[in-house]
C-alpha cells in the first residue's frame, strides 16, 4: 500500500518495483495489495513486478469499495455483481489468471456476509479466486462467512500498540477455525521503529495527519512504548522495529505480518526480525511492562473505525 498510496507521494514506478523484487529476492513471497490502493495503481505495480516470479508469488488483494474509474469513491460496496466485475478488473491489473488469496477489504452492512461469501465461492469454482478472506470483520461475521465458503485468513491490525483482537474474540475464532491471522500496519504506521518523534512533520498527503494517534501529544505520550521495545533491543543486539515484529511472531505459528516498506535498509531490518527469538521470560517482561502503558489517541479516525468490527 505504502508504495502508492496513504504515506505521501507515490514511489516512482521503477523504485517501486525493484524493491518487491528485492523482497522476491531475499525469500519474500507473500504480497497484499488492493484496488483501493492509488487506487488501481498498486495492483499494476505489482502484478508487473512479480510477473518473473508469478510461479513463487503469493498474491492478495481486495474488493469491498464503489470506485469509480476517476478514483472518487462511493463508500462501501461489495454487493454480488460488484464484486465480480472487481475481481475481473483485479485479474486484468495484476495479469494473472487467478487471485491467490480475495480479502473483503471492509464489511458491507448493506450485504449479507452470506451472500458475499457465496459470490466468492463461486468465483473459486470459476478458478478466477482461490482463497476466501476477510479485513477488519467481527468474530461473528467471521464464523457466519467461515460456515459458507472457508475462510483461509483475516486480516485486521495487530501490533503491541493495537491489541483489539485479543478481546474481541477475533483471535479465538481464527484459532478455532484454523484461520490464518495477517496483522497489517504490525509496526504501528511507522511509530514503533522509534523513527518518528513528536516533532515529526509528515507530507500533507499523509494519512497520519489524520490519525488521532499521531498529534504530537500523543506521540509523545506513546513514546514509552518505543523506549519499552529499544530497552529489549539492546539485550538482542536489534532494533526496536525487529522486536516488535519478533513479538508478533511469536504470539501464534499462524500469525503472519506484513511490514512495508520503501527502502532496501528497512526491508533487510523487517527481514531480520525472523531470526530473533524471544524466550518466554523476554515475551512476560514486554507484557509486564506493556500493561503498565495506557496507549494515546484512537488508532484510526472515526469515519475509518465505524467500517471496522462488523
Amino acid at each position: 500500500m505504502g508504495l502508492s498510496a496513504n504515506y505521501g507521494p507515490p514511489t516512482e514506478r521503477g523504485d517501486g518495483i525493484k524493491i518487491i523484487r528485492d523482497a522476491m529476492e531475499r525469500g519474500v513471497t507473500f504480497f497484499d495489495t488492493a484496488e483501493a490502493y492509488g487506487p488501481f495503481t498498486n495492483e499494476r505495480l505489482v502484478g508487473e513486478a512479480l510477473a518473473p516470479f508469478r510461479d513463487r508469488a503469493v498474491i492478495a488483494t481486495k474488493f469491498g469499495f464503489g470506485i469509480h474509474p476517476d478514483g472518487t469513491r462511493d463508500g462501501l460496496d461489495s454487493r454480488p455483481e460488484h464484486i465480480r466485475q472487481v475481481v475481473d478488473a483485479s485479474l486484468a491489473r495484476l495479469n494473472v489468471e487467478a487471485i491467490d488469496l480475495l480479502y473483503q477489504h471492509r464489511v458491507d452492512p448493506n450485504v449479507p456476509i452470506e451472500h458475499v461469501a457465496e459470490t466468492v465461492k463461486d468465483l473459486i469454482e470459476q478458478g478466477k479466486v482461490k482463497h476466501f478472506g476477510l479485513s477488519e470483520a467481527s468474530a461473528a461475521t467471521i464464523r457466519r462467512a467461515h460456515a459458507i465458503q472457508p475462510v483461509a485468513a483475516v486480516q485486521s491490525e495487530y501490533s503491541l500498540w493495537t491489541r483489539d483482537i485479543e478481546q474481541n474474540g477475533v483471535l479465538a475464532v481464527c484459532e478455532e477455525l484454523g484461520i490464518g491471522f495477517v496483522p497489517f500496519s504490525p509496526l504501528g504506521a511507522g511509530f514503533l521503529t522509534g523513527k518518528i518523534a513528536a516533532t515529526t512533520q509528515f507530507d500533507r498527503t499523509d494519512f497520519r495527519n489524520q490519525s488521532p494517534r499521531f498529534t504530537p501529544e500523543a506521540r509523545a505520550s506513546n513514546q514509552s512504548l518505543v523506549d519499552l521495545l529499544n530497552r529489549m533491543a539492546k539485550t538482542k543486539d536489534a532494533t526496536a522495529a525487529q522486536i516488535a515484529l519478533a513479538w508478533l511472531l511469536a504470539q501464534k505459528p499462524w500469525i503472519v505480518p506484513i511490514p512495508g516498506t520503501r527502502k532496501i535498509e528497512r526491508l533487510d531490518e523487517n527481514l531480520g526480525a525472523a531470526d530473533i527469538r524471544l524466550a518466554p521470560d523476554d515475551l512476560r517482561e514486554i507484557e509486564d511492562a506493556a500493561a503498565k502503558i495506557t496507549i494515546q489517541g484512537a488508532r484510526l479516525p472515526e469515519a475509518v473505525l465505524k467500517m471496522s468490527e462488523r
